[in-house]
């Protein structure tokens, strides 16, 4: 990673798709290890993972998270990775001060998930950099999710590293181990390029609206609203970089992009 003398750290929105990317190399994993040489140097990383949906709002604040094989049924090679990083305990509590007002809590336990150590592993295999999750409150709507990106920006000049992963396009009920993408997924994750090169945000916030393109792409929101979080921390004038692209499966987007 490079030196720099921008104020504030970029922000990063990861389509992760199969926790597979975390040992198999393709075109997904080599842009995340790009793009990570490009970054300044953080403080921390705060990632905010689809894979943390729960009923409530908690910021990780363990000084050592475990880490999460949350899934079944891969090879074995997979549940013998590892990801030593530390976490932020520091950086933990001033984003729970940042989300006062929103009934947040510290979490000891949970640690991190595939979504967050899966691309980590890949963008920085050293594990040297302090990491922590925010949880996504699955009980409430789209705009709030918007709004926490707005609240926790501040983050950004003190050195975090904001990353949502998620997909875009996310239907595990239609994939399909073929090469070719469905209509409506394609449409809809270019779609959502468009409308985020044109800072539509609000579009993409009330996705419902969008049509059945939208309802077949995001069946539940869970891999949709990292990237909510991602766009609310993100001001007017920040250029926008997509850095990968492809549809896997069918029906999940690896679109992935560079705020900053």
């Amino acid at each position: 990673m490079n030196a720099t003398d921008k104020k504030e750290m970029p922000l990063l929105f990861i389509g992760h798709g199969s926790p597979m990317n975390a040992i198999e190399k393709n075109e997904f994993t080599g842009a995340w290890e790009n793009i990570a040489r490009e970054l300044p140097s953080p403080k921390a990383i705060l990632c905010v993972s689809a894979h943390w949906y729960i009923d409530n709002l908690a910021v990780g604040a363990s000084s050592d998270p475990k880490i999460i094989y949350d899934f079944y049924g891969f090879p074995d090679e997979l549940y013998k990775v590892k990801y030593p990083v530390q976490g932020s305990p520091e950086f933990a509590e001033k984003t729970a001060r940042l989300l006062s007002g929103e009934n947040s809590r510290l979490d000891y336990e949970f640690g991190l998930d595939h979504g967050t150590w899966s691309v980590l592993c890949r963008m920085f295999p050293d594990a040297n950099i302090p990491t922590y999750q925010l949880s996504i409150n699955g009980n409430m709507p789209p705009e709030y999710h918007f709004e926490l990106g707005n609240k926790i920006r501040e983050l950004r000049s003190n050195g975090v590293l904001i990353i949502g992963s998620g997909n875009i396009v996310h239907n595990l009920r239609m994939m399909k181990f073929e090469e070719d993408a469905y209509d409506w997924a394609a449409e809809f994750d270019y779609r959502a390029m468009k409308l985020i090169e044109a800072r539509r945000f609000e579009d993409l916030i009330y996705y419902n609206h969008l049509g059945k393109d939208a309802s077949l792409s995001i069946p539940t929101p869970d891999h949709y609203y990292p990237l909510l979080y991602i766009l609310g921390a993100a001001s007017k004038e920040e250029e926008i970089k997509f850095f990968a692209e492809g549809i896997t499966l069918g029906s999940i987007s690896m679109r992935s992009l560079l705020i900053g």
